[in-house]
């Protein structure tokens, strides 16, 4: 479980800095932090939420994790506008017995959204092959 701070470099930006959470509530099986530093009436968030459906080998979890930065349009700079990004996890866990090709195509994922393919290092700043995919709209 995620402790209730989130201060130690576990959330950073596209400039590789540390960006800090607090757990903010719990309802059911979604937990919800917000920026510590932001600013009042501009929310930035992170959900968490799991979600199970089905029973026996038919058991199904769909998790996702869910950021929502809401900020001023730089077109008009008074409009409050939200960008969203998130994973989701659609997993038969009924039907394995361990979690070792789930944890592959998660870092099939993450490979492809944070590098440029032979790349090892890490990029955060959207230009990963996938990243740049999904901030282009590219195919």
């Amino acid at each position: 479980m995620l402790s209730n701070d989130l201060i130690t470099n576990e959330i950073k930006n596209s400039a590789g800095v540390e960006v800090e959470f607090t757990h903010r509530d719990t309802e059911g099986r979604t937990r919800t932090f917000l920026q510590k530093s932001e600013p009042p009436g501009l929310p930035h968030r992170l959900s968490i939420k799991h979600t199970e459906t089905g029973s026996g080998v038919k058991l199904r979890r769909r998790s996702a994790i869910r950021f929502d930065k809401t900020t001023v349009s730089t077109v008009d700079l008074v409009t409050p506008i939200t960008n969203s990004a998130y994973i989701v996890i659609d997993s038969p866990i009924g039907h394995m017995l361990t979690n070792a090709e789930l944890v592959n195509v998660i870092a099939e994922l993450l490979s492809f959204c944070a590098t440029t393919g032979a790349a090892t290092t890490v990029l955060f700043d959207g230009t990963g092959n996938g990243a740049k995919s999904l901030i282009e709209g590219s195919l």
